[in-house]
């Protein structure tokens, strides 16, 4: 028998595809795990036995089992096979997929010992399309699968009407990739189902980047309904599967107090909270992003909502740009900052922190009496309660009066799981300047 300890884990897992930080190991993956071939019949599933010795997330809930966390396995595997994890009492905790490669060993699919075949599949994806019918006003326009949080880790699905784009971005569900497509074909029937899998976490897992149309074929640029409003999301070359639906209630918020105001969007991407704060009455909004085609992107999105009078988009560094303004003494009535991730790991978070706090510390500065801060953060490890810390003692070195008008999280097409703080990831806050 061989015995071979596995290596501790790293405890980070990035927020958007929630497929945390991966290590590449040797690619013997016997170096790495303790195999005993305790029976001779090679279609029992493998068991990975847990420690004893400390505690172990999965037990309450979470999906995932750690390198560090795991005793040995019993029985042969290959990485991606389906194996029941066990405490060390021999509890079982679940069935998953295993990937030696991964820090997260093993994602877990259910907490019974049940087949994961089409019908496992066909159940999951149904009761994820019923949850969106039921809690969203627009549901053929949503994130219909997300990942652990709708018990599918490593599994990516956006509905852009009659296209779908989906990503596996853990091998143990790309290996389900070819089932998962005709289940979704099956049962809603989308015209055109496209492929985004050129995200970089992929290559951890040992699977190659690549995109395009699985099902159908058509333009890779659409049109997204949202609240009402309409966007061109680029599923071929936009960020991530082309359109970013979590801020799609935070964005309605608006609202309730843009018309009449000045805006400054800064780190405004394709201009969604813009178009929003125009279509509800915005005098003026100036949208900012670094990114060229964002910029462009923008625009036609203003013009596409008719509100491309009102709106104004410039290619520029929102951190400098802030900067110009706040000593220049420009002023707005609302101020909006959605930044990118300015972290994905707990060794950079005090530099995350001075971020954070350098743009609302400046954004505050310009904002008139009467007027609105909407600021958020993406980055999972900035947890809500030190996201609301930094923006306190910016508001205190801007010497700002502020009050909270709301502190909200992701769209409920983006549910959580409470087990799995990773799942929450999105803070969106609005204050209220004196």
């Amino acid at each position: 028998m061989v015995k071979k300890r596995l290596v501790d884990k790293e405890t980070h897992a990035e927020e958007e595809g929630l497929t945390g930080p991966l290590s590449l190991l040797a690619t013997n993956i016997t170096q790495n795990i303790k195999i005993n071939n305790w029976g001779k019949n090679m279609r029992t599933i493998p068991k990975v036995i847990l420690k004893k010795q400390g505690i172990h997330g999965s037990e309450s809930g979470h999906p995932w089992i750690f390198q560090s966390e795991i005793d040995y396995v019993k029985g042969n595997f290959k990485p991606g096979d389906i194996v029941d994890v066990y405490n060390s009492r021999r509890h079982h905790l679940g069935r998953g997929y295993i990937n030696p490669r991964s820090q997260i060993t093993v994602r877990l699919l259910s907490r019974e010992e049940e087949p994961i075949d089409r019908d496992f599949f066909v159940r999951r994806i149904a009761r994820a399309w019923q949850y969106r019918q039921r809690f969203l006003e627009e549901p053929e326009y949503c994130r219909l699968i997300f990942s652990e949080a709708d018990f599918l880790p490593g599994l990516i699905v956006d509905k852009f009407g009659p296209c779908i784009v989906i990503q596996t971005l853990a091998l143990g569900m790309d290996v389900y990739k070819e089932l998962i497509i005709s289940v979704l074909a099956e049962l809603l029937k989308p015209e055109m189902i496209y492929e985004r899998n050129d995200a970089p976490v992929r290559t951890l897992e040992g699977l190659p980047l690549q995109k395009g149309f699985l099902k159908g074929q058509g333009d890779t640029l659409l049109t997204v309904h949202e609240n009402g409003l309409l966007f061109y999301a680029d599923i071929e070359h936009g960020q991530k599967t082309g359109f970013f639906y979590d801020q799609r209630e935070n964005r309605r918020l608006l609202s309730k107090f843009v018309a009449g105001h000045e805006v400054l969007d800064c780190f405004c991407f394709t201009g969604s909270f813009s178009i929003h704060a125009a279509a509800y009455g915005a005098k003026h909004v100036l949208g900012v992003d670094i990114s060229s085609s964002a910029v462009e992107m923008a625009s036609k999105n203003a013009r596409l909502n008719q509100v491309q009078d009102r709106c104004e988009f410039r290619e520029a560094n929102a951190f400098d740009l802030l900067r110009e303004y706040s000593d220049a003494g420009r002023s707005f009535d609302t101020v909006i900052l959605d930044p990118p991730a300015f972290t994905k790991s707990k060794s950079s978070v005090e530099n995350a922190v001075r971020g954070y706090k350098e743009i609302n510390l400046r954004g505050l500065k310009m904002i008139r009496p009467g007027g609105y801060l909407v600021t958020c953060s993406c980055s999972f490890h900035m947890d809500r309660n030190l996201f609301r810390k930094v923006i306190a003692e910016a508001a205190a070195d801007a010497k700002r009066l502020v009050r909270e008008v709301a502190y909200l999280s992701q769209a409920k097409d983006h549910p959580a799981i409470p087990a799995a703080p990773e799942t929450s990831y999105l803070k969106f806050m609005v204050l209220e300047i004196q």
